[in-house]
């Protein structure tokens, strides 16, 4: 048996123009699905600028709940006529709380639900503390009509235990939106490489695909590098984009054969969580 699954990944430069933002991003996917993608993955928070530079209360306004949010209710036809899964990055009101979430849309359009960013950061240029709390969902597997979707949101994905919390779930692919450049309080800093090598590292320590999406772009002197990948079950980059370029990054897996290897290689089976339970 065979199940194949195509992936894609959008990376661009996102302004102030929420319907602009939106409406770009169901372009791509509509591209995506043209070009035979079953699932088409966004950047994080690409409903706007990255506001979490600095703590101006008047961001959020941007916010909304997540059942009647802007990019919620326009992507959702469009995953729908394109038969496409498309996880959708917000800023989510709930009450008078405030968290960084991720829609998951089926391929029919049907809304799932939502996970609220776990690990929330805060340092120079990415001041995120001020906005959300941090997520109260759990990580979450999403069973969609192209396979089961593991989802974490920029800085989760730094964190070897939601890979692999996702993985014990039963995840097929990993999933991570992203909004990350340039480090304010060192310009010398850049860590592109770095960014990629600990998401490698889940792949091949969970023997499953991994997809992030980054922006692209100087907004307001905070450059974000792009260089959005595909890895592969081993963790091989099989696709990427440059630091500047917009588009799509695309790449195809057989989750049938990726299952198959992964209960070979014995990991779960070999492990010990006696040894480690925190």
């Amino acid at each position: 048996m065979t199940r194949p699954l195509t992936v894609a990944a959008i990376q661009a430069a996102f302004g102030d123009d929420e319907a602009v933002n939106i409406a770009y991003v169901a372009e791509q996917v509509r591209v995506a699905a043209a070009r035979g993608a079953d699932l088409v993955l966004p950047p994080e928070l690409f409903c706007g600028p990255y506001f979490c530079k600095t703590q101006d209360e008047r961001e959020f306004a941007r916010a909304s709940r997540w059942q009647d949010h802007a990019a919620v209710q326009a992507l959702a036809p469009v995953a729908a006529a394109c038969n496409v899964v498309v996880p959708v990055s917000i800023f989510e009101k709930d009450g008078p709380q405030y968290y960084n979430s991720v829609v998951m849309l089926d391929a029919d359009g049907t809304a799932m639900g939502v996970y609220r960013k776990s690990h929330i950061p805060d340092g120079p240029g990415y001041q995120e503390k001020f906005y959300f709390r941090p997520g109260n969902t759990g990580f979450r597997v999403w069973d969609t009509q192209k396979g089961r979707i593991g989802v974490g949101i920029c800085w989760d994905q730094w964190f070897p235990e939601a890979a692999r919390a996702m993985a014990l779930q039963g995840a097929e692919i990993l999933l991570y939106p992203t909004a990350i450049g340039a480090e304010p309080q060192d310009p010398a800093l850049d860590t592109a490489a770095r960014w990629r090598r600990v998401m490698q590292g889940h792949a091949v320590a969970n023997v499953i695909p991994v997809v992030a999406a980054n922006r692209i772009g100087n907004e307001q002197g905070q450059v974000f590098y792009g260089t959005s990948f595909i890895a592969d079950q081993t963790g091989e980059i099989v696709a990427s984009l440059e630091r500047a370029t917009s588009g799509l990054v695309m790449a195809s897996f057989d989750l049938d054969d990726i299952e198959t290897e992964r209960a070979a290689w014995g990991f779960f089976r070999d492990r010990r969580p006696d040894l480690y339970p925190v």
